[in-house]
């Protein structure tokens, strides 16, 4: 695989990849106890997030990508211990605009869905 952005992610925390190719990606995350809101093993929908904001990233695949907005759904709760796999396409692609399709399954169950405008830039976002 060809990385060209996020190059310092941490895995444990945002998935690892598995897939990419133009305009696509898969990411793979295990959820693990630090990601716990409560007692009962409920993970925190902000690692999910994370999870499928990292597949779109990969999904344009430029180093200067970052994120605009995103228009998500959770559709089901997620535990700790459980596998998680993002699938992420460009759907869309105007000038510096992508917009990114993603879907976050566990197994045969979706568990989120979004929408993310992504915006490749001409230098780094801190620059």
């Amino acid at each position: 695989m060809n990385i060209q952005t996020h190059l310092a992610i941490a895995g444990e925390l945002c998935g690892e990849p598995v897939a990419l190719s133009a305009g696509e990606s898969r990411v793979r995350l295990t959820t693990i106890p630090a990601m716990a809101a409560d007692e009962a093993g409920l993970v925190h929908g902000g690692f999910v997030f994370g999870m499928a904001d990292y597949a779109a990233m990969l999904a344009v695949n430029h180093p200067n990508v970052v994120l605009g907005g995103a228009q998500t759904t959770f559709t089901k709760p997620v535990r700790v211990g459980e596998v998680l796999e993002a699938a992420a396409v460009v759907q869309e692609e105007s000038g510096r605009k992508h917009r990114v399709e993603v879907t976050v399954r566990r197994g045969e169950d979706t568990v989120f869905t979004g929408v993310f405008q992504c915006y490749v830039l001409d230098r780094h976002v801190l620059s």
